[in-house]
């Protein structure tokens, strides 16, 4: 969870570039702050879709951005945080997906994490995606928190009048990395994926069902066994129905149990005083205990005196960006 928030201002249109290594082209030119080596493509995969510039900031010597597009998946306009380290002028780097928690935006982590310095220090390009279409016009998307609007939880809905639009799932495994790949400096081998909260269910479910697609998974107080929780109910419920072997499908601790090898590092940090943990939300144990039964390794860190919120998550960032750069530049 975290406090909504805006976007940046509005920026000019992104023309698709293609990126190419310093000294493999023309002498390196700027496009808005970013400093790059570029060539506008006249055809070929980055220009399936336009980009949109909202904002850029340049931190620790690379760029902070935002970008909008029109997604095919969605069918609406998303946008999505990008941090493009300095590595990321003269060669291609790892990617490290953000998926956040209940109520956010792209806005939450790239402006409360304070994960820009590691970043830039591990060279890996950070995405972090909405959470949810929006403006849909769908009625009830913006009746409640923890439904709709802010709450996608990174499942495909099933059910109308959610299942034309709020397919997360697909948009975060396909459709976002094949545009981030088309238009950024990236390595599409190499690829990894945490979150927060319904973002840390989000990033376990994500891992889990494709194995082999991400090389490490980390997790902020995730939501561990949404059918058995009182969000993830009410969520599966609306956007899958009443069938339960829906609910299974994106469920981790149930996904777990038939995760088919041992290959997956997951380091899952758990503020001790996180009020959606004592009131049932989070159900780390369940996980652990099916990890464990399945002999998947799994690092698990209950956090004394730490809550669930951006202030836990600065705390310990740092750490998960470790835990996955020593997988991703490995």
């Amino acid at each position: 969870m975290g406090g909504k928030n805006t976007s940046g201002r509005g920026g000019g249109r992104f023309q698709a570039p293609t990126y190419e290594e310093k000294g493999a082209g023309p002498s390196g030119a700027a496009l808005g702050a970013f400093s790059a080596t570029l060539r506008n493509a006249t055809a070929g995969p980055a220009k399936i879709m336009a980009l949109k510039q909202i904002s850029s900031n340049k931190c620790f010597n690379g760029f902070q951005k935002v970008f909008e597009h029109d997604s095919i998946e969605l069918k609406c306009k998303m946008k999505f945080g990008i941090y493009l380290p300095p590595k990321a002028e003269s060669g291609k780097c790892a990617m490290l997906y953000w998926l956040s928690g209940l109520t956010c935006t792209e806005q939450n982590f790239i402006t409360k994490a304070g994960f820009h310095q590691a970043a830039a220090e591990h060279g890996l390009i950070i995405v972090a995606p909405d959470t949810s279409p929006r403006g849909c016009n769908i009625e009830g998307e913006d009746e409640s928190w923890d439904f709709g609007t802010g709450a996608g939880f990174y499942v495909d809905a099933t059910e109308e009048p959610w299942k034309t639009n709020y397919r997360m799932y697909s948009y975060i495994k396909d459709e976002l990395p094949k545009l981030i790949n088309a238009n950024f400096p990236t390595d599409p081998e190499r690829m990894s994926i945490f979150g927060h909260s319904m973002g840390g269910h989000g990033a376990l479910i994500l891992a889990l069902k494709n194995p082999g697609k991400y090389k490490s998974v980390s997790a902020f107080a995730p939501i561990c066994n949404p059918i058995q929780c009182p969000w993830g109910k009410k969520a599966f419920g609306g956007y899958l129905g009443s069938d339960l072997s829906k609910w299974e499908a994106y469920d981790a601790t149930h996904l777990v149990k038939s995760y088919p090898d041992s290959h997956l590092d997951i380091l899952i940090d758990q503020g001790k005083d996180d009020q959606f943990l004592s009131a049932g939300q989070l159900l780390p144990d369940n996980f652990i205990a099916a990890c464990t039964e399945q002999k998947i390794p799994v690092v698990f860190r209950l956090q004394q005196g730490y809550d669930h919120s951006y202030f836990f998550i600065a705390t310990f960032v740092n750490d998960h960006i470790r835990h996955h750069a020593k997988y991703l530049n490995a």
